[in-house]
């Protein structure tokens, strides 16, 4: 609907999903388990970028080289995506990697508090809880901000990018290598913050917003 609107066709919500459906369009969804209480009910929206980043992992499988380890951050305001990484290794040295890419893009250097004032966002996984990660944060000047524990909504904006991440790229590719996947997420970042119609920042792309 968005796409549509965009490209000057204007239509009704219901009726482009009534379509899609029809033809078998929709991304699969699981029905997940009722939440109680939660722990975090403020937002995670940042008002400027750079404010925040949300960082995390997921992975997938390669014909060759078994699995692989993907690491990416995200900003928190305008949804971009700001580093990614894959690594057959999950340690906490490849954690930094899209760090590293953002700081240098974002920053335009790297190095001792070069990036005061932003905050990280985490899961509690051991990559990122490691001393080596923690301490590379308070090098460059960086906030860690650590999600609540089985709330992964504090993490929501890592976790709405791992699930486009699959949807347009993981489940429907197939990678021999892990360098192979490597250049095609480096692809995927370029395209999904020029062209992906984000809905919070009122359908604009993360590079618009």
């Amino acid at each position: 609907w968005a796409r549509l609107r965009f490209a000057g066709t204007r239509t009704s919500k219901a009726r482009t999903l009534r379509l899609m459906r029809l033809n078998g369009l929709l991304a699969p969804v699981r029905a997940g388990r009722p939440h109680g209480p939660r722990a975090h009910d403020r937002t995670i929206v940042t008002g400027k970028p750079n404010e925040m980043w949300g960082t995390d992992a997921t992975s997938t499988i390669t014909t060759s080289e078994g699995t692989v380890t993907i690491f990416f951050a995200v900003d928190h305001c305008t949804a971009e995506c700001v580093g990614i990484h894959a690594s057959r290794r999950g340690t906490r040295f490849e954690a930094l990697e899209p760090l590293r890419q953002a700081v240098r893009e974002q920053m335009g250097d790297y190095g001792r508090d070069v990036a005061c004032g932003l905050k990280v966002r985490h899961d509690h996984g051991s990559q990122f809880m490691s001393d080596h990660y923690q301490g590379e944060l308070r090098f460059l000047g960086i906030e860690s901000s650590p999600a609540f524990v089985r709330e992964p909504e504090c993490n929501g904006c890592a976790e709405r990018f791992v699930r486009t991440l699959k949807e347009q790229l993981l489940w429907l590719r197939t990678f021999e290598t892990a360098e192979e996947l490597r250049q095609a997420l480096q692809e995927f970042k370029d395209r999904y913050n020029r062209e992906w119609l984000n809905a919070r920042n009122r359908y604009l792309t993360p590079e618009h917003a």
